[in-house]
């Protein structure tokens, strides 16, 4: 998506090789007119598989996925990293270690909120590892739910979490793929 590389050029932030922060327009501070776009584009890509909920892991994810949903017209739910006192202990749980923040989460999504009739689309705000994406379908499957695809606003390919899904066998559509972070410099996947 030739917007978002655009924005990621124009205002991301290469920090210690291969962490790329975007906290003017993605994971702090939100463009909403730009989130509008992303949710477009990843209703273009996954249009035909008939999906029913978007999940996503709270925080990042929830701007991209809530403007998918918008335009998918399906709810949006957020799996949790940390348990409230309104949630019980009828939920689908997972752990996550986050790579960023190098803290293991025990993430989890009240049962209500899928059922073995879904079609899933997982939309996160990057790709690494694969941590945060297999921690959701560990609880899409737990749910007996369909996988439908996993949206990425950004992906670093230089790590291994596209090849784990790809070995998956998982429908992986990506809007900005990074190539490189090296000498503090952005380069995209051609």
């Amino acid at each position: 998506m030739k917007l978002l590389e655009e924005r990621i050029l124009k205002d991301g932030n290469v920090l210690s090789g291969d962490i790329l922060k975007v906290d003017t327009f993605l994971n702090h501070q939100v463009d909403p007119q730009l989130m509008n776009s992303i949710g477009k584009e990843f209703k273009k890509l996954f249009d035909n598989e008939n999906i029913t909920r978007i999940l996503t892991v709270e925080s990042s994810g929830i701007a991209p996925a809530v403007l998918t949903g918008l335009q998918m017209n399906v709810p949006v739910v957020f799996a949790r990293k940390h348990k409230s006192v309104t949630m019980n202990d009828n939920a689908y749980t997972s752990d996550v270690y986050s790579y960023t923040k190098k803290v293991n989460n025990h993430i989890s999504i009240d049962k209500r909120f899928i059922n073995a009739d879904d079609n899933v689309l997982i939309i996160d705000d990057f790709l690494a590892n694969g941590q945060a994406v297999n921690g959701l379908v560990d609880i899409i499957h737990q749910a007996n739910a369909n996988v439908s695809g996993v949206g990425i606003v950004i992906e670093k390919s230089f790590q291994d979490g596209r090849k784990k899904l790809d070995n998956e066998g998982l429908h992986v559509e990506s809007l900005a793929r990074i190539s490189s972070l090296d000498n503090n410099k952005v380069t995209f996947v051609d």
